[in-house]
């Protein structure tokens, strides 16, 4: 469970606070990834796909 302190009454800052924690956990990608059942042959296919896109992003010339 992430928990944030508020201090000073700044709320705003312990919203962004926890919202970053959040996303540093991974839930929201977990979330997305268990959103619908994905048969292992697709899953495959689909992490090769992207592995080839990121391969062409940080491709050094």
């Amino acid at each position: 469970m992430t928990k944030v302190v508020i201090k000073n009454g700044d709320v705003d800052g312990a919203l962004k606070k926890f919202k970053t924690k959040v996303a540093r956990s991974g839930v929201p990608s977990e979330l997305k990834k268990r959103k619908h059942y994905e048969k292992p042959g697709v899953r495959r296919r689909n992490e090769k796909k992207e592995q080839m896109k990121n391969a062409r992003k940080h491709r050094n010339y």
